[in-house]
């Protein structure tokens, strides 16, 4: 997956507006940013290839419209949506926040309206793909581990101490002081601290899997 954070599209078919906006979002950053005119363009351009946060407008001239847009984007996570338009009724607007777009926008665009909420965005993205990285090495971490060694790292992170944990897995304590010694060497952690911290890392990557939060306006 691309890092959108660093590419973001315009697809606005005024020229003065496009070139406002880009002028907004290209100052002072190290980060890609692309103009069209219609939403054919941006397809016929492979601009859907990339992801990237997406501005568009509703209203689009050409082929294909900002609903069919919208509709053929449903579901790119690669894409952070937002729509802009002078005028929707309330079916519209929940119609395109339901659709995925992240926001809308009121036009005509203010430049720095449309920096800030594009920072926010990139921001929002840079979080979220540091606290996937974490995750994946959380997991990663733990993968090594038996069955045996990830019950003893439950009863550690349910606070028990190796007596407690040699009653409750019928072992000794000197076996559960073994495997505390393979769970740290295994997990790379120089501390118990940092064990807990990369087990309920993981805990909380499965516990999302397990339940999605689906938002809708």
């Amino acid at each position: 997956m691309s890092d959108i954070a660093g590419h973001i599209h315009l697809i606005l078919p005024d020229p003065a507006e496009r070139a406002a906006c880009f002028r907004a979002l290209a100052a002072g950053g190290d980060r890609v940013v692309r103009c069209f005119a219609n939403a054919d363009d941006w397809l016929e351009g492979d601009g859907d290839h990339d992801g990237a946060i997406l501005l568009f407008r509703w209203h689009q001239p050409g082929r294909v419209s900002g609903a069919a847009l919208l509709e053929r984007i449903a579901g790119r996570g690669d894409l952070a949506v937002f729509v802009a338009a002078e005028q929707l009724s309330i079916a519209e607007s929940r119609a395109i926040l339901r659709g995925g777009a992240r926001n809308l926008l009121a036009a005509p665009l203010d430049p720095r309206i449309v920096r800030r909420v594009i920072d926010a965005a990139a921001g929002d993205w840079q979080a979220r793909q540091a606290a996937l990285h974490r995750r994946r090495e959380a997991e990663a971490r733990l993968a090594a581990l038996t069955p045996r060694e990830r019950s003893i790292l439950d009863a550690i992170a349910a606070g028990l101490g190796n007596k407690a944990i040699a009653r409750q897995l019928d072992l000794s304590p000197r076996t559960v002081e073994v495997h505390r010694a393979k769970i740290m060497r295994r997990a790379g952690a120089d501390s118990v601290a940092e064990l807990l911290r990369w087990q309920f890392i993981a805990e909380q990557a499965r516990g999302a899997a397990v339940n999605p939060v689906h938002s809708g306006a």
